[in-house]
């Protein structure tokens, strides 16, 4: 089983880190072929994205924040997100 960061952003892999999730890899592009049975996908993906993850066995933790419209885009450090209220949340997807 492993666990992959997809985010651009190293405060966000030190963030997760910090709080208990061990990453194997951390990855800037998410190619889906990759999920295997019981990995563990952390980051910010689009619900199709979501929906393969699933397909394909493994679990998929979605980053949460509480983020002023004013600093998307930014880079935030781990305690910037501690700040903004960062969690990751189990999701589910299914294509009907």
């Amino acid at each position: 089983m492993t666990t992959y960061f997809i985010s651009r952003h190293p405060g966000a892999v030190e963030w997760a880190e910090s709080e208990g999730f061990h990453v194997d890899e951390r990855l800037a592009h998410f190619d889906v072929t990759i999920v295997e049975q019981g990995d563990c996908i952390l980051g910010t993906l689009p619900i199709n994205l979501v929906a393969q993850v699933n397909e394909r066995g493994g679990k998929y933790m979605h980053l949460t924040l509480e983020l002023p419209s004013e600093l998307r885009g930014k880079e935030l450090t781990a305690n910037d997100m501690r700040e903004f209220c960062a969690r990751l949340e189990p999701y589910q997807a299914t294509k009907l």
